[in-house]
């Protein structure tokens, strides 16, 4: 397991390391991460000059023939052999705790992020759209979805458990239109377009940053293997590139993969966390982006903006928040997030987030190890994130802000090519 922060870094800006921790509201000890380090390189410091000894007493057992007087050297180097084996087990050992300590320290936070511990302290830097104004009481999803008979939570929780679905008649066509439409804009973009897998190994997961293991993780295990069900396919994207080098003209490397994404979503209670908010299993298609250091923060604007022309062609009304230090989440430099008005959402309607990009700079790189070479250096990539269409959170906002009064919910206009139908009725 390979450390996530430059580990010189950490040391030589133990201070600045900390404050960052405290903001982002993590559980983290770089005292003794530099302490770890230390401990560490004076390891293998021993190590090396045991090798040595051991070098030099091989040599002198080469130039002396009486086996009488090669005794005391053989036992010699036995010692040696015995000290250095014992060193080395001591050294993985103590690598093995600074790592797992290392890892737990989260990546550097953008210096222009909102400092503050929970999603009430985003920032909102945009808005676009107007909120819909209704001349009756508008409907949630839950509501509309049961009377359209295009979404059916009932039977999936007598099937699956709480918190699973099926997609009917319109709603399963407005799933994949909304894959569709998010693709077809992908493929403009210049992304490379792949299906991914649902199964990534645990160390994928544990290097793109998510934790696999224990109460508190939202991921689900496979029992008796060493993989995963993927939350998202940053997981799979990320890791395509797993211990390689990219040639530097190759950069900056765009790929979109569309997944069945598994949350255990633990802990998830309440109005807003009702119906396809969150939920267990969804479809969702994921931009990812390798790039050069120097290019990350241009092209992290440049995938807010594709998502915000997502959501502009769904006629959805939205904000846009720049996520603050202690909701970022580990690996995340800097998040902004896009948050469509829900109508049905609480008694008077609220945004609810539906998608994120994330600048990730060389944090899951380091771990992953993708790099790439400079005249004649190796360095790390930067790594960013961004959902381009999640669907059960898009059809919340398409289906509350297009209901109509008589009941149905008309189909946004870029959107009816790909469902081959404007509207859908009551049944």
């Amino acid at each position: 397991m390979r450390p996530m922060l430059d580990l010189k870094f950490i040391q030589e800006n133990i201070d600045y390391v900390k404050e960052n921790i405290k903001n982002r509201n993590a559980k983290a000890d770089p005292d003794l991460v530099a302490n770890l380090c230390r401990e560490r390189i004076n390891l293998i410091k021993k190590i090396d000059s045991l090798r040595q000894e051991r070098n030099e007493n091989a040599k002198k057992m080469k130039s002396i023939t009486r086996q009488e007087d090669r005794t005391p050297l053989i036992t010699e180097g036995k010692e040696l052999k015995e000290k250095i084996a014992e060193s080395e087990g001591i050294l993985k050992e103590k690598e093995k705790v600074l790592f797992y300590e290392a890892a737990r320290i989260p990546n550097m936070a953008h210096p222009a992020a909102p400092v503050g511990k929970e999603e009430k302290d985003n920032l909102e830097i945009k808005r676009n759209g107007d909120i819909p104004k209704f001349s009756f009481e508008p409907r949630d999803h839950v509501e509309l979805g049961q009377a359209l008979d295009i979404i059916d939570f009932d039977t999936a929780t007598k099937v699956s458990g709480t918190k699973f679905y099926y997609l009917k008649n319109e709603g399963a066509f407005m799933d994949m239109a909304l894959l569709r439409y998010g693709m077809d804009i992908l493929k403009e973009k210049g992304f490379t377009l792949s299906i991914t897998p649902d199964i990534a190994r645990i160390g994928v997961v544990e290097g793109i940053g998510f934790n696999p293991r224990g109460e508190e993780s939202n991921i689900y295990n496979i029992e008796g293997t060493d993989t995963c069900l993927v939350g998202t396919a940053e997981i799979t994207l990320g890791a395509y590139y797993l211990d390689s080098i990219i040639e530097i003209e190759n950069l900056p490397v765009k790929l979109a993969g569309l997944s069945h994404c598994f949350r255990r979503e633990a802990g998830a209670a309440g109005q807003y966390s009702k119906g396809l908010y969150r939920v267990h299993q969804f479809s969702k298609l994921e931009m990812f982006v390798y790039c050069h250091p120097d290019d990350s923060e241009a092209i992290h604007k440049e995938l807010l903006a594709v998502e915000e022309e997502i959501f502009e062609g769904l006629e959805i009304p939205y904000r846009v928040v720049d996520t603050c230090t202690g909701d970022l989440g580990n690996p995340a430099f800097r998040k902004f997030d896009i948050e469509a008005w829900m109508p049905g959402r609480g008694k008077k309607g609220g945004w609810g987030e539906i998608t994120s990009t994330s600048n990730c700079t060389d944090y899951q790189a380091r771990r992953l190890g993708v790099r790439f070479k400079e005249n004649g250096e190796s360095r790390f990539v930067h790594m960013l994130n961004g959902t381009a269409i999640a669907v059960s959170r898009a059809m919340i906002a398409v289906i509350e802000n297009h209901q109509q009064s008589d009941g149905s919910v008309k189909i946004p206009r870029k959107l009816v090519p790909y469902t081959g139908f404007d509207k859908i009725l009551p049944k």
